[in-house]
């Protein structure tokens, strides 16, 4: 049998920082020391300990900001699409802190992915609100939201960092029944690799979200776009009828 084959240097990097995390030394959201004094730690070069980082990040075990360097990853937050779950309810379920940002909010023209996704003619005005969600302190998504704004009349001057859910439902009577949605991983560009302090093509998931009321009517469309070691999507498919 042959002999197995030895472990590579940054697979050893890995293996160690990670027994250092699992065994609670690397607390969640703690800093990892610099990359260079990482890599005189570990005697290696920065080549071989960014390999070594970049496996725990895609593991989720690690994150990285632009220009703030290496964290401990907090656990994924567990979000299940099917169940109509908002971000703050999900977070509180799951003992985390949830903060919201508003970055913005004004009317723009609906683009032709937007025009047939919310089913409005051409030239259509819609609602667009930018937020930034944090978990724990740590940004973990940016959303835009794009309303109707018939259905949603002065929400420019409504609290937007509070849930929208809630809001729709006080404010303006409206309640979600139904849901869209489109997942893909993707990379991050512009605007949303600043909001999610991501260098540019670093990866994320997508969530694009049609939401519908209850006579079938759509109502906003979201696109969430998640830092992708920050949460981990579950969809439990509904019991099968029984057979006849």
């Amino acid at each position: 049998m042959p002999e197995p084959k030895p472990l590579s240097q940054a697979a050893r990097i890995r293996a160690a920082l990670l027994q250092q995390i699992e065994g609670g030394l690397l607390q969640p959201g703690g800093r990892l020391p610099s990359e260079r004094a990482l890599a005189e730690l570990f005697a290696t070069t920065r080549i071989t300990l960014k390999e070594a980082l970049a496996v725990l990040e895609a593991e989720g075990r690690v994150y990285r900001e632009e220009r703030r360097g290496w964290f401990v990853a907090f656990p994924r937050l567990e979000y299940a699409p099917l169940y109509g779950n908002h971000f703050q309810r999900m977070a509180d379920a799951q003992q985390r802190t949830a903060e919201t940002r508003l970055l913005s909010v004004e009317t723009v023209l609906a683009s032709p992915e937007l025009c047939r996704a919310l089913e409005v003619p051409p030239l259509s005005s819609l609602w667009k609100i930018c937020r930034q969600r944090s978990l724990d302190g740590r940004v973990a998504l940016y959303v835009e939201h794009f309303l109707r704004p018939e259905r949603f009349p002065d929400i420019q001057g409504q609290d937007l960092s509070q849930s929208l859910t809630g809001l729709y439902r006080r404010r303006y009577g409206i309640e979600y029944a139904a849901a869209a949605f489109d997942i893909l991983p993707a990379a991050a560009q512009g605007r949303v690799a600043h909001a999610l302090m991501l260098a540019e093509g670093g990866p994320i998931l997508l969530v694009r979200r049609v939401n519908r009321d209850a006579a079938g009517a759509t109502l906003d469309c979201d696109y969430e776009y998640w830092r992708h070691d920050a949460v981990r999507l579950r969809v439990d498919s509904p019991a099968a009828e029984a057979a006849n």
